[in-house]
C-alpha cells in the first residue's frame, strides 16, 4: 500500500493526539453559532429550513427495532431504495433517486462528517460500512443542500453519528440480545465529562449461524465487532478551542458467498446453500483515526478541521468457478448435480476458490470557515484527500468430491490473479451561503472538485512487482453550482426548489476518464402542524454520462472487474411523498408514518456494453435494479411505559438487466410484501426489554439475482433484548 506524504502527514498528527489528548470522547453540542462538522442536518426540526429532501433519523427511532441492518431503517426515508443481499446489511447496496445502488457506490456515505468509504476516489464500490447498531443518529440528504458532501452529488448523502460523550460525570449503557439462527449481540458504552474534558469507550459485538443450510454441513453466518475510543477537552480561558481524538476498529468473519441458487432448487429449498461454497469466507479489520479542532473565533466567525486516516484491509475467499464454468454461466448447475447426486462425470468437478484480497487507505484533512453578517451565513471549505486500493489476489483449486467434502489440489501464489493499486489525489473547495430575506431563505454554493486518479498495473506475471508497472493515468476537474430556496408560506407552509449540477469522478479503470456529469431538480412543499407533517417532493436528473461500474457483486466477467463503463445520456424522475401523523386516544398513542417513493430511469441512448447488467440497450430501456415503487408504511400502539409498533415495507418488482416490456421471472425479481413487528415494555426510567420479529409472515422472497443465481432474503426470525441506561 502507498504512503504518500499527506498519508504520513496525517498519521503523524493522529498518533501525536493519541499520545497527549487530554481525556474525552464524542462530540458534544456547542453554541448553534459554532460549526458542527460532524452533522449535516442537526435535527429533525432544521429539515423545514432545507431546501431540498431530508431525513433525521433518531436515536429512539433506531431503538425501536432494535437495529443492526441500515436496510432496514433506511425504509423510513423517501427517495431511498435497497437491493439486499446476505439478510443482514453486513454489505448493503444502497440507492437514491434512481442512481445505482451496487455497494452504495453512487451515494456519499460519512461518519461523523468524514468520508466513510475505503477508498472513495479510486475504488468507489463499498465493501466496508459502518455499524449500525453503534450509530446514535442517521442523517439523510439529497438535492442542492447537498453542495457541501462530494466527491459524489448524483444521489446524495448519508452521514451516520457514532455515539456522544455522556454529559454526566459517569454513564453508559448496556444492551444485550438473543435471537434466531443463534443470533447474539452485546453493546456497551461507558464514559463521562467533567467541566472541560471527556472521555467515552464503547465496543458493539453481534454475530449469528446463518439462515441458510449448507448442503455440507457448514455454518453460514457471521461475526463483527467494533471497539471505539473517544477523548475531548475544551481549552482556552473561555473554552474557545475544542479538540477531539476518535479511534474506531472494526473486524468481520462472515461465511459469504455469490454462488447462488437455481431456480428449481430455490422452489425445493430456498435456504440452501450448494456444498461448492463451503470454503467461502469474508475475513476484514478497519481502523480510523481522527482528530477534530474546533475554534470560535469571534461571535460571528468559527473554524472547524477535521484530519482523518482510515485503513481497511479484506479477503474474501469465494467460490469464482464450479468445473470450469463461471457464476451465472454454468458453475450453478455443476455444484447442484453434486448435491442431489445427479452428476455423471467421471472427472470430478474443480472448484476454482479465488482469494479476493485487497487493502485499502484514505487519508484527508478537511476544514470549515464560517463568517456571519446580517442575514448572511457563509462557508468556507476545503478538503485534502489520497486514497488508493491495492489489488493483490490468487486463485486456490479444489476438487469437489461426490460426498461433498473438498480436497486443496493446488496453491495459487499471490498476486497471480490480479495485481495493481488503483489511487486517487483530490482537493475539493466550496464556499456556500445562507440569505434570509424575511420568509425567503436562499440557500447556494459553489464547489470545486480536482482529481488526479492513477492506475499502476504489474499483471499476473509478475507478482512479486520486481519490473516497472504500466502506468495509467488522468486527470478531471469540475465546478459544480448549485441554489436552493425555501418560502414560508405562512405557520404551517413551506414551498422548497433547487437545482445542483451532478457529478461523479471517474475511476481508474474508465478508459475514456469521463465523468458522470448532469443536473438535478426539485420541487416541493412541507406541511407542519402539531402532530401531523406532510412533505411532497417531485425531482429530475438529466445525465450526459452514467457510469457503470464492473464488480463481481454484480456477476461481471473475472477479466473486467475493476473496469469502468460510460452509458451515456440518461433520464431520471420521479416522486417522494412523506406524512408522519400521531392521535392521542386517551391514554395511548397511535402513531402512523407513511413514506412513498416512485422513480423511473431510463437510458436516452442506444448502445452495447460488457456490463452484464447493461448488455444490449436500447434507447428508452429501463434501468436494471430499480423498484419503480417503494413504500412503507409503520403504525401501532404507544402508551405509557410501552409501545407495540409494525412496519409493511412494499417493494416493487425490479429488472435484473436494461430493458423494457413486461418483467419476469427470466429478466426480473417479483414484488415484495414484508410486515416486522416490535415491541417494548420500560420496566423503570433506566430499563427496558424488548422484542423484534423481522418477516413476521415468513415471506419467502428472492433479494437479488446480482451474482448469476438466486439469493434469498431473509426468513422470519426473533430477537428479544434487555437494555439500562446508567
Amino acid at each position: 500500500m502507498k504512503r504518500t506524504p499527506l498519508a504520513i502527514a496525517i498519521s503523524t498528527i493522529c498518533s501525536f493526539t493519541l499520545g497527549h489528548a487530554n481525556a474525552a470522547l464524542s462530540y458534544t453540542q456547542q453554541s448553534n453559532d459554532t460549526i458542527e462538522q460532524i452533522s449535516i442536518i442537526g435535527s429533525k426540526a432544521a429539515i423545514n429550513s432545507t431546501p431540498g429532501s431530508g431525513s433525521y433519523i433518531d436515536q429512539d427511532t433506531l431503538n425501536n427495532y432494535a437495529i443492526t441492518d441500515i436496510n432496514r431503517i433506511l425504509a423510513k426515508a423517501p427517495g431511498v431504495y435497497f437491493v439486499e443481499e446476505d439478510g443482514y446489511g453486513l454489505r448493503p447496496n444502497i440507492g437514491m433517486r434512481g442512481n445505482s445502488a451496487d455497494r452504495s457506490e453512487k451515494i456519499t456515505v460519512l461518519e461523523d462528517g468524514v468520508l466513510a468509504a475505503p477508498a472513495p476516489y479510486a475504488s468507489p464500490a463499498a465493501y466496508y460500512f459502518p455499524t449500525i447498531g453503534r450509530m446514535s443518529a442517521i442523517e439523510i440528504l439529497k438535492g442542492s443542500s447537498s453542495v457541501k458532501y462530494g466527491p459524489r452529488t448524483s444521489g446524495g448523502v448519508i452521514n451516520l453519528l457514532s455515539t456522544a460523550t455522556p454529559d454526566a460525570p459517569l454513564a453508559g449503557k448496556f444492551d444485550v440480545a438473543l435471537g434466531s439462527d443463534a443470533y447474539r449481540k452485546v453493546h456497551a458504552v461507558v464514559g463521562g465529562r467533567n467541566d472541560s474534558s471527556g472521555a467515552m469507550a464503547e465496543v458493539f459485538h453481534y454475530g449469528a449461524d446463518g439462515f441458510k443450510d449448507l448442503n455440507s454441513g457448514q455454518d453460514t453466518g457471521f461475526e463483527k465487532t467494533d471497539a471505539m475510543v473517544k477523548l475531548d477537552t475544551y481549552l482556552g480561558s473561555e473554552q474557545q478551542h475544542h479538540l477531539e481524538f476518535k479511534a474506531k476498529y472494526s473486524e468481520e468473519n462472515s461465511d459469504e458467498t455469490y454462488l447462488g441458487l437455481l431456480d428449481e432448487d430455490y422452489a425445493e429449498n430456498p435456504y440452501q446453500r450448494y456444498s461448492a461454497s463451503q470454503l467461502d469466507e469474508m475475513t476484514t479489520d478497519h481502523t480510523h483515526l481522527s482528530v477534530h479542532y474546533d475554534y470560535i473565533i469571534s461571535a460571528n466567525s468559527d473554524v472547524s478541521i477535521i484530519a482523518y486516516s482510515n485503513d481497511f484491509a479484506r479477503n474474501w475467499y469465494k467460490t469464482s468457478k464450479v468445473g470450469g464454468f463461471s457464476l451465472g454461466s454454468g458453475a450453478e448447475s455443476i455444484a447442484a448435480q453434486i448435491d442431489n447426486g445427479t452428476y455423471i462425470n467421471s472427472e470430478l468437478p474443480e472448484v476454482q476458490i479465488k482469494a479476493n484480497n485487497r487493502s485499502y487507505s484514505a487519508q484527508g484533512i478537511q476544514g470549515e470557515l464560517a463568517y456571519r453578517t446580517g442575514d448572511h451565513d457563509i462557508r468556507f471549505g476545503l478538503r485534502l484527500h489520497q486514497d488508493d486500493m491495492d489489488r493483490y489476489q490468487w486463485v486456490d483449486k479444489f476438487t469437489l468430491n461426490t460426498d461433498q467434502t473438498m480436497l486443496l489440489s493446488s496453491k495459487g501464489i499471490p498476486g497471480t490473479d490480479s495485481n495493481r493499486i488503483d489511487s486517487a489525489n483530490a482537493t475539493s473547495l466550496f464556499i456556500h451561503d445562507t440569505w434570509e430575506i424575511a420568509d425567503l431563505t436562499f440557500k447556494g454554493g459553489l464547489r470545486y472538485e480536482d482529481v488526479e486518479l492513477t492506475r499502476e498495473e504489474w499483471g499476473t506475471a509478475d507478482p512479486q512487482r520486481s519490473s516497472a508497472p504500466m502506468v495509467r493515468s488522468n486527470t478531471v476537474d469540475a465546478l459544480l453550482p448549485a441554489l436552493g430556496l425555501t418560502y414560508q408560506l405562512n405557520d404551517d407552509w413551506v414551498v422548497l426548489a433547487g437545482v445542483q449540477r451532478s457529478f461523479a469522478p471517474p475511476a481508474p479503470g474508465n478508459q475514456n476518464a469521463e465523468i458522470e456529469d448532469g443536473w438535478n431538480a426539485e420541487s416541493g412543499v412541507r406541511f407542519n402542524d402539531k402532530d401531523l407533517q406532510i412533505e411532497a417532493i417531485a425531482f429530475s436528473t438529466r445525465l450526459d454520462n452514467l457510469h457503470g461500474n464492473c464488480t463481481a457483486s454484480q456477476g461481471c466477467d473475472d477479466s473486467l472487474i475493476g473496469n469502468q463503463y460510460n452509458a451515456g445520456k440518461v433520464s431520471i424522475d420521479g416522486i417522494e411523498l412523506s406524512l408522519q401523523q400521531a392521535w392521542q386516544v386517551g391514554a395511548v398513542q397511535i402513531p402512523l408514518n407513511i413514506n412513498y417513493t416512485y422513480s423511473n430511469a431510463t437510458f436516452d441512448e442506444s448502445f452495447e456494453s460488457d456490463l452484464e447488467s447493461w448488455g444490449s440497450v436500447s434507447r428508452g430501456d429501463d434501468l436494471p435494479y430499480l423498484p419503480q415503487t417503494v413504500i412503507q408504511v409503520e403504525s401501532g400502539v404507544k402508551g405509557y411505559n410501552w409501545q407495540v409498533l409494525a412496519s409493511v415495507q412494499m417493494l416493487d418488482e425490479m429488472r435484473t438487466q436494461a430493458g423494457s416490456g413486461v418483467i419476469d421471472s427470466s429478466n426480473g425479481i417479483a414484488r415484495r410484501t414484508v410486515v416486522n413487528l416490535s415491541a417494548q415494555y420500560s420496566i423503570d426510567n433506566t430499563q427496558q426489554i424488548y422484542a423484534v420479529m423481522d418477516n413476521v409472515l415468513d415471506k419467502t422472497y428472492i433479494a437479488t439475482r446480482q451474482h448469476g443465481a438466486i439469493q434469498t432474503g431473509k426468513p422470519r426470525t426473533i430477537q428479544i433484548g434487555y437494555r439500562v441506561n446508567f
